[in-house]
């Protein structure tokens, strides 16, 4: 057995461990389960042990949990709530976030790469915190709210300039098929309001506990078509995969509140218990280590990447704050904005593939992710008030885990 083989057992050995690790640290401090994923992907990639080596089967199921963050954090974003003002605020906040990191990649690493630093430092991993919010009870508040729109754009849009900037077409033209992206999509969405949902709706509960689960089955397909247009149209795959999270929220939102929720279950497990574990594990196996601890500037822009992530989307998420909030909820709102990874390692991966970065500024940027998603949240919520959620074992026993 090579270690390809051998990855295939491993990947799950340690995506069982990860959970493991983060309860048992729980009664100390509440550490994102994606961290040990991060960290034991690393440990036992190329970098360090050598036990799991990257194959074209994990490849392609690290892909596919990329593929269902996306698809969960756009079906959980409510776009009523977030539509209008608080959207225009939180776009403006990106598109100074973008304009900064512009200066700061003519800085680091002048060239083609600089498109590339700007879209990563201007990212929000808002499906990293969602399931946070939602654990906190915070989906709903003020507070919730604020840093669901800044996610939302902080997704969505650096997806849009990918598309844009970073594709094999020219941009006229790939902004062309991006607006042909956008008119499909819309026409999805607008079926999706319109159409009656009741023969579908009747059909999902009559099969949710029997083999044929055509709930979802009837997501996965929906996150195929969207995806596959995507590809087909040399668009992001996220985008797609972004889309079909709201279309889908759209189908099931006349749906009963039982069966929508039993849906949302299965559809979690399959993403939280499957394919999101595998992408960040495997993204802990790509890390390249070597480039960044082999090259004296990648280890001088790493600290620089993770400030400058904080400077960007904490200062620009302070338009969106919420009237009246205090400089706690500010500065929590400010943290939770900086947590960016996924992202951050699609763009980091095509700049290395078109040779516009080079793998130690790469290393340099998803390691600033990394150290985000580990230190942003935590010390965020701890500011915003949460300190018995977070050591509470009582708490930890009746709060559930989620992507945490």
């Amino acid at each position: 057995m090579d270690a390809g083989d051998l990855g295939l057992v491993l990947i799950p050995l340690l995506a069982v461990a990860a959970p493991l690790l983060a309860r048992g640290i729980r009664p100390l401090i509440r550490v994102p389960i994606i961290v040990f994923e991060l960290v034991l992907g690393i440990l036992a990639g190329p970098a360090v042990l050598g036990w799991v080596e990257p194959t074209p089967i994990l490849e392609k199921l690290s892909d596919f949990g990329l593929a269902m963050l996306f698809f969960i954090a756009g079906s959980e974003i409510d776009f009523r709530a977030v539509a209008g003002r608080p959207l225009v605020r939180a776009s403006i906040g990106w598109a100074i976030s973008v304009v900064l990191g512009i200066g700061i990649g003519f800085l680091l690493a002048p060239g083609e790469g600089v498109v590339v630093i700007a879209i990563a430092l201007s990212s929000t991993a808002l499906g990293t915190l969602m399931p946070i919010l939602r654990d906190a009870q915070e989906t709903d508040t003020p507070f919730g709210r604020a840093v669901t729109v800044i996610g939302a754009v902080g997704e969505f849009l650096p997806l849009i300039a990918i598309s844009l900037f970073l594709s094999t077409r020219t941009t006229p033209l790939a902004t062309a098929v991006l607006l042909a992206f956008v008119v499909l999509a819309g026409l999805a969405v607008l079926m999706a309001r319109r159409m009656p949902h009741g023969r579908l709706h009747s059909f999902v509960r009559a099969t949710l506990h029997t083999s044929d689960q055509f709930g979802v089955r009837f997501v996965l397909l929906l996150i195929a078509s969207l995806v596959g247009l995507s590809v087909v149209l040399d668009l992001d795959m996220l985008l797609g995969a972004f889309v079909a999270g709201a279309v889908w929220r759209i189908i099931m939102a006349r749906a009963p509140e039982k069966d929508a929720e039993a849906v949302e279950t299965k559809l979690e497990a399959i993403a939280f218990g499957f394919l999101v574990p595998i992408f960040f594990l495997y993204t802990g196996v790509n890390f390249d280590l070597q480039a960044l601890t082999g090259s004296s500037s990648a280890m001088l822009m790493l600290p620089l990447f993770l400030v400058a992530l904080l400077v960007l989307r904490g200062t620009t998420a302070q338009l969106s704050a919420p009237t009246g909030a205090s400089a706690r909820d500010r500065t929590a709102i400010g943290l939770l904005a900086a947590t960016g990874l996924p992202i951050i390692v699609a763009v980091t991966a095509i700049g290395v593939d078109q040779k516009m970065i080079d793998t130690g500024t790469a290393a340099a940027l998803v390691g600033a992710g990394m150290l985000s998603v580990l230190l942003f949240p935590l010390i965020g919520m701890l500011i915003r008030g949460e300190a018995a959620r977070l050591v509470d074992p009582a708490l930890v026993r009746e709060t559930p885990q989620g992507e945490l």
